[in-house]
């Protein structure tokens, strides 16, 4: 991984962070015109510590690998893949039929309050054969739930909102942390790739460390775009949610994990995306000030949880 983002914008958050009113209203604008033009961006200066993202990388590798019947006692059939262990071959993109070429697991949100209902917020598995590998998977969540939040609220102003519109809704929102691992390639695939081109589903996404390359969005022209992102900068896109919300002002771009070339079939790729989810009340009614006569009403009008179970059962994680 070089040391110079390619394919996508990259933006400062300490300008917004730690920056005086010019630099954040700069900052502001590059992170919208970013989410407006790519839907893509890589961010430096994140405030995410490397020493706890290189600790949950190890530990996940530890995780996968260990034998399979091992990984398996962290899989739980009643949770349609939101908290534990899912296994290789079981999610696919919503408009292919074939399995992604990958295997991975779950962490989510630990409320801070009681009177939440507690089957929406299930307990997260506890691998008793890695212990600290939930332990930093919370510690890694809780640090990516800082950093989005920041990003939410830059985005706010860009959408000329209040700054902290977005806080009531991700406070004990259903963010999921997922450690992804597609292993090495040992014959010719039938059909999938690592992961077949699709949208996120939720209002942002922070993605760290594709350990291999193969991360791929679709620009406008209809052609494939390969990203990297620099070294310790963390790639963010935009989710269904909010181009929802945005009425499309704000874009989910098509993106995609392809198979690295013949000769580094053997190289497995880790990779672990942060997906930003609203509480499921969250109305995704599309925003006044986005539609316009240009620009008409694009969606019926919709809440987090209902959108979000439209989706799970189009990918195949719940029945």
């Amino acid at each position: 991984m070089g040391s110079i983002t390619t394919g996508i914008p990259s933006v400062d958050l300490a300008k917004f962070t730690s920056g005086d009113a010019t630099a954040r209203a700069e900052f502001v604008q590059e992170l919208g015109k970013a989410f407006h033009e790519v839907g893509f961006v890589a961010v430096v200066n994140h405030g995410v510590s490397k020493d706890l993202i290189d600790n949950f990388f190890s530990s996940a590798k530890g995780f996968f690998n260990l034998p399979t019947e091992i990984k398996k006692k962290s899989y739980r059939a009643d949770l349609a893949g939101q908290r534990g262990y899912t296994a290789f071959g079981v999610e696919h993109a919503k408009q292919s039929e074939v399995a992604d070429l990958k295997e991975f697991f779950q962490i989510g949100q630990e409320v801070d309050d009681p009177t939440l209902v507690s089957d929406e917020y299930p307990e997260n598995v506890i691998v008793e054969d890695a212990p600290e590998f939930t332990q930093l998977g919370r510690d890694l969540y809780r640090a990516f739930e800082g950093a989005g939040s920041h990003l939410l609220k830059a985005i706010a102003l860009f959408l000329n909102l209040d700054e902290n519109y977005f806080d009531q809704y991700i406070q004990n929102g259903n963010s999921i942390l997922r450690a992804i691992h597609y292993p090495p390639i040992t014959k010719e695939p039938e059909s999938a790739i690592r992961a077949e081109e699709h949208e996120d589903i939720d209002l942002i996404t922070l993605l760290v460390g594709a350990s291999a390359d193969g991360l791929q969005l679709l620009n406008e022209e209809g052609k494939w775009v390969p990203i990297k992102a620099g070294i310790g900068a963390i790639v963010i896109n935009v989710g269904d949610m909010l181009q929802r919300l945005t009425n499309n002002y704000l874009k989910s771009t098509t993106h995609r994990v392809v198979n690295p070339p013949k000769e580094l079939w053997h190289t497995p790729r880790l990779s672990i995306p942060f997906f930003l989810h609203p509480k499921s009340e969250m109305d995704l009614t599309c925003l006044e000030s986005c539609v316009t006569e240009e620009h008409p009403l694009a969606y019926e009008p919709i809440s987090a949880g209902g959108y979000l179970d439209e989706r799970l059962r189009e990918i195949g994680l719940k029945k």
